[in-house]
């Protein structure tokens, strides 16, 4: 049915009242119901209460949008650090923020486990890792090395724990359960390491893996921070 003037005047001046940070703000009040709907033009000018097209003001295309809205992610997740942390608990911090905002905002943080926004809060959080990695003690390409290591490490595991809640919850459920029965059911003869180990895996945590992970990280820096230039 074609919309009448009144309806077309008022999508009209909704559009013309549209900013950037109006439609990034509607993005990620889609993305936190869990809705994988976020960057599609028809759901945010249902959203905003706009013609989808007037999106297009502002944005060149979906990809552009996606960029903007993941950098204002991780904006959201700097603003939770706190000041005055010393460069290992900034990595923790920072560490502990992404995920929190990626579970948030999961088709936000999937998303962004292989991209790069290549704007000013992604250019605050490697400033965070390298002034951390320079405090450690690293220099030059070693500095930039493991500012590659800690970051790319994070956005794996972060990406992957916001693109598993973006299962149905069927599937969900059948690989949080798989320890407790597929693991525990295999041929001992064949899987020796599986099997004497069945009881312990079972009881692992994703906070637990996801501690270790940073830990692990935090100990390699400061492990070639020790290292003798040139060994």
């Amino acid at each position: 049915m074609p919309k009448s003037p009144a309806t077309k005047a008022r999508s009209k001046r909704a559009g013309s009242q549209l900013t950037p940070g109006a439609i990034i703000d509607a993005s990620l009040r889609i993305a936190a119901r869990g809705s994988e709907h976020a960057f599609t033009v028809r759901r945010l000018g249902e959203e905003l209460g706009a013609d989808p097209t007037a999106i297009y003001r502002h944005f060149r295309d979906k990809d552009e949008l996606l960029l903007s809205v993941a950098d204002h992610m991780l904006g959201e997740a700097l603003d939770a650090i706190p000041d005055g942390l010393d460069w290992k608990a900034r990595i923790r911090a920072l560490a502990d923020a992404s995920l929190a905002v990626a579970l948030k905002y999961p088709v936000v943080g999937s998303a962004m486990a292989s991209r790069t926004t290549r704007r000013s809060n992604e250019f605050r959080v490697v400033e965070l890792i390298l002034g951390a990695v320079r405090e450690a003690g690293l220099e030059g390409s070693e500095a930039a090395v493991h500012y590659r290591m800690i970051g790319d490490t994070l956005l794996a595991y972060v990406g992957q724990q916001a693109a598993f809640l973006l299962f149905d919850a069927d599937a969900r459920a059948a690989d949080d359960s798989a320890w407790n029965r597929e693991y525990r059911l295999v041929d001992p003869q064949r899987f020796p390491h599986i099997t004497g180990l069945s009881g312990e895996l079972a009881e692992v945590t994703d906070e637990q893996i996801f501690d270790a992970t940073v830990e692990a990280l935090i100990s390699t820096v400061e492990k070639r921070a020790a290292t003798p230039r040139g060994a």
